[in-house]
């Protein structure tokens, strides 16, 4: 039957009913995208304010989104020479000091989350391996593979793995035993996990299994100790799955994001493990500049922040976060919590440093 020969009411009729719902629910996200941001921020719960302790030299490329994701390395000899890793995504990765000052660029491209490890094994040495989802082929995803010389700070490249077909958006690392593996999150809601073999002298990777959420997604992070992988789903929340490759590749819902404690989009997500299973996992609540912490042990409610303007910036529009615990010298002594900053005043996106001792403390939280 030929749509122009029926009726709209006849159309309409005959549209399965499921369409229908999923037309309505894109039409309300859509308008909640829409809402001006102190709506947003008016309808959430309430957030308490922190401010940052330091902040990074903007990207090199300037009056665009570009800024996305770092990925912290703590100096367990000396805390102080810590180093983060940032991708600007139309460009590729920086390495900056704690002081904030870029160490190193690499041109890698279009690189849009990273994340690393330490302890991996790299051309038959222990090393800081750092890996990116690379989007330079839309269609196709590839994990792109560096190592991280802590002494120079600077990044070589490895080579690239298969990530699937799609888009490549997040991705976050998993160490299970003595293999590591890749979780990639493509923009269609695939998340592959891929194991990785940087033994050699070219990189290995195997797909070991796919999980699936809806919509679009791109946040995510894995607890080690538990093997739990954590995804942010934008406009829908945050979701885990079972990391372990053995596991079941069904997700649970933590938390939606219906504009009170998750305002859509979910972006970014970092873990504060504490103990051998407690902590917390953090995600961006981009929609409103704030972020959400939700237990660990039984994924409740924790509470909520923002990065206010003190002496260095706040951040706003923040697409990707990391936290890393511990001692990292006098400024960040308890824990180092690094964000995206989507609106860096005039200057181009950075990242923005906070003491996790003030974000623990401003919330009433363990640390």
């Amino acid at each position: 039957m030929k749509i122009s020969n029926m009726t709209n009411a006849g159309l309409f009729r005959r549209l399965p009913v499921v369409v229908m719902v999923m037309t309505l629910a894109s039409c309300a996200a859509a308008g909640k995208r829409a809402a001006p941001i102190g709506v947003r921020i008016a309808n959430a719960t309430h957030a308490v304010d922190v401010t940052a302790r330091g902040e990074t030299a903007p990207v090199g490329t300037p009056n665009a989104d570009a800024a996305d994701d770092p990925a912290i390395w703590r100096n367990a000899a000396d805390p102080a020479q810590s180093l983060i890793v940032g991708t600007d995504k139309k460009a590729g990765l920086y390495v900056y000091g704690l002081d904030g000052k870029t160490r190193d660029f690499l041109d890698a491209g279009r690189v849009n989350n990273v994340d690393l490890r330490d302890g991996v094994t790299i051309n038959g040495q222990s090393g800081i391996l750092v890996v990116a989802s690379d989007r330079n082929d839309a269609a196709n995803a590839n994990i792109a593979l560096f190592r991280l010389d802590p002494g120079t700070a600077k990044l070589a490249a490895l080579g690239k793995v298969d990530g699937g077909r799609g888009e490549a958006y997040g991705i976050c690392l998993y160490r299970e035993g003595t293999a590591t593996y890749a979780f990639i999150v493509l923009k269609d809601g695939t998340v592959n996990q891929i194991a990785l073999d940087a033994s050699g002298a070219t990189p290995t990777g195997r797909m070991v299994r796919t999980l699936k959420l809806g919509t679009q997604s791109e946040g995510c992070a894995v607890d080690d100790r538990t093997g739990i992988l954590y995804v942010a789903e934008e406009d829908v929340g945050l979701w885990r799955f079972d990391a372990r490759a053995t596991g079941s590749t069904g997700a649970t819902k933590i938390a939606a994001a219906d504009g009170g404690n998750l305002v859509m989009d979910a972006e970014g997500v970092a873990i504060a493990p504490i103990g051998t299973r407690d902590g917390y996992v953090l995600v961006s609540s981009q929609g409103d500049n704030a972020y959400v912490a939700y237990r660990l042990t039984d994924d409740s409610y924790a509470g909520r922040f923002r990065v206010i303007n003190g002496k260095i910036g706040g951040s706003e529009e923040t697409d990707g976060i990391d936290l890393m615990l511990g001692n990292f010298g006098p400024d960040y002594p308890g824990g180092l919590f690094v964000a995206q900053d989507g609106h860096n005043a005039t200057a181009a996106q950075n990242f923005k440093l906070v003491a996790w001792d003030d974000i623990a403390r401003a919330l009433g939280i363990a640390h």
